[in-house]
């Protein structure tokens, strides 16, 4: 996994809607936010950019919530602390990650993202 990058000072994107799919168009393999049914293709072109700018605009925020949740769970004030190899282990990370991300996660709670 990357490392995680502070983007606090950027500006956010205003990714396209995240809509929902109905359960049934879910299970076809085929079906992707209503993207095969796209012939025009700028308009193909121009949807899935879209859908790629808001997915990683979505999982940029996610890792931040990640870090401040990783920072949280280590917090040695805390009397239920975890320690980087227990939050490795629950989010599917290598310790030195988890360590990294703690780091991070403290960074974006003090406000220190330069």
């Amino acid at each position: 996994m990357a490392e995680p990058t502070p983007r606090r000072n950027e500006p956010r994107l205003r990714p396209a809607p995240l809509l929902f799919e109905p359960a049934e168009a879910a299970s076809d393999p085929e079906h992707f936010f209503d993207l095969e049914s796209i012939d025009d293709p700028r308009a193909l072109l121009a949807r899935a950019t879209e859908l790629t700018l808001a997915f990683r605009a979505a999982a940029d925020r996610a890792v931040e919530f990640q870090a401040m949740a990783a920072a949280q769970l280590a917090d040695p004030r805390r009397f239920d602390r975890l320690t980087t190899a227990d939050i490795a282990e629950r989010a599917e990370w290598t310790e030195d990650y988890a360590k990294k991300m703690v780091e991070f996660g403290r960074d974006l709670m003090r406000g220190d993202t330069a």
